[in-house]
């Protein structure tokens, strides 16, 4: 949650409120943000806390924001930018044949490393509560990971077996012609 109001607050000081400095220093703290929420959840399991679905949930959480999260501010960035800031928005690239099979695959490989990240992070955790029984509430998370993971696949298989045409060419306008 404290990542969505440091995104907005700082995305809306720099554009809505002309304030740049404000904006970029509220910018700099989104990952400072998972960096505390690494902490307090080390520091929670190391202090004595029985480990909850809520610590493998912020395990599962900070992996896909390490991966994810960079992405997610540019692209809020580019939002605000041609909403309050006045930019243009690029044109939206039209992927077909090979390049939509790449594209497709790169999303899904990028999504693997959050996942792994993420199990990682979820059996890290584990280790530092000591044993399999003790983490339990941990590894509840690794089953919707795992699912995501696997149904994500179809997007780039079924992309790789149906790649897409490029489009067809628009045809130029006919000059006009002078009556009279």
């Amino acid at each position: 949650m404290l990542f969505w109001i440091f995104l907005v607050g700082g995305l809306a000081a720099r554009y809505a409120a002309g304030r740049r400095t404000l904006g970029g220093g509220l910018l700099l703290c989104v990952p400072l943000i998972d960096v505390v929420l690494l902490g307090a959840t080390v520091l929670s399991i190391r202090d004595g806390a029985g480990p909850t679905v809520w610590h493998g949930l912020s395990a599962a959480y900070l992996g896909i924001t390490v991966v994810y999260g960079h992405r997610t501010v540019r692209w809020a960035d580019a939002k605000f930018a041609r909403r309050f800031g006045g930019s243009t928005a690029p044109p939206r690239p039209r992927l077909h044949g090979r390049a939509a099979v790449v594209d497709a695959w790169k999303s899904w490989f990028r999504f693997l490393l959050a996942y792994a990240i993420s199990v990682g992070m979820i059996f890290g955790l584990v280790a530092l509560v000591g044993t399999l029984d003790k983490g339990a509430p941990l590894l509840v998370w690794l089953n919707p990971l795992t699912k995501v993971l696997v149904y994500s696949l179809i997007w780039p298989i079924a992309t790789t077996i149906w790649p897409g045409k490029a489009p067809e060419p628009e045809p130029e306008p006919e000059p006009a012609t002078e009556n009279g």
